[in-house]
């Protein structure tokens, strides 16, 4: 499968990158049961409609509300897929369906998804931690080299608090993939926090 970016023990993450700033879409898919969400409904809605019913997704799951997330979101209601987001970032969306709570748990087949709600790039962002397994999906709030941009309507003390008390008290080998560009490690992040609050991006 061309879209298959990490398989693990009942489980299989899917990738596109899509969009004219590169946004990476994920699909998390039990293998055992074959149910599946998908992560940033992020543009080109005919390619994630494929993957969609290709892979068994069930439910949509947004990161953020930031705009280059979402252009999705209206075509993969109408096909019949509930999109959920925090309360915080709600009214960025066009329409959405459900609402994330912070540290509650998304079932998707026996796998088991939980929310970390990570302000600071917006007011709701949201990272998703498969249990049991070393993954997180980190949004806009960790990248390779750093935290999300937060001067659009960002908060750079509060991504940072964000990032060290609710990210990097994470195992140091997790997997993080973010939404946009390559996958890091907490482990191989966390040595640089001082180093982001001294440069203050």
């Amino acid at each position: 499968m061309p879209t298959l970016h990490h398989r693990d023990d009942g489980l299989e993450i899917h990738k596109v990158v899509v969009g004219p700033f590169e946004n990476n879409v994920f699909v998390l898919r039990c293998t055992e049961t074959g149910e599946a969400v998908l992560l940033d409904a992020a543009n080109e809605h005919d390619r994630l409609l494929d993957l969609c019913r290709g892979l068994g997704v069930t439910k949509v799951l947004e990161t953020h509300g930031h705009w280059d997330h979402i252009q999705a979101v209206p075509q993969l209601r109408d096909a019949g897929y509930a999109v959920h987001v925090t309360a915080e970032d709600a009214g960025m969306l066009p329409s959405y369906d459900q609402v994330l709570d912070d540290d509650s748990v998304i079932e998707v087949g026996r796998l088991r998804l939980r929310t970390i709600h990570t302000p600071g790039h917006t007011a709701g962002s949201m990272c998703f931690l498969v249990e049991g397994a070393p993954l997180l999906f980190s949004g806009d709030t960790l990248f390779p080299g750093g935290p999300g941009n937060t001067k659009n309507g960002g908060h750079f003390p509060t991504i940072i608090e964000s990032v060290d008390t609710k990210l990097f008290t994470l195992p140091p080998g997790t997997i993080v993939m973010p939404g946009h560009g390559l996958d890091t490690t907490i482990g191989a992040e966390r040595p640089h926090l001082q180093e982001w609050i001294d440069r203050g991006w």
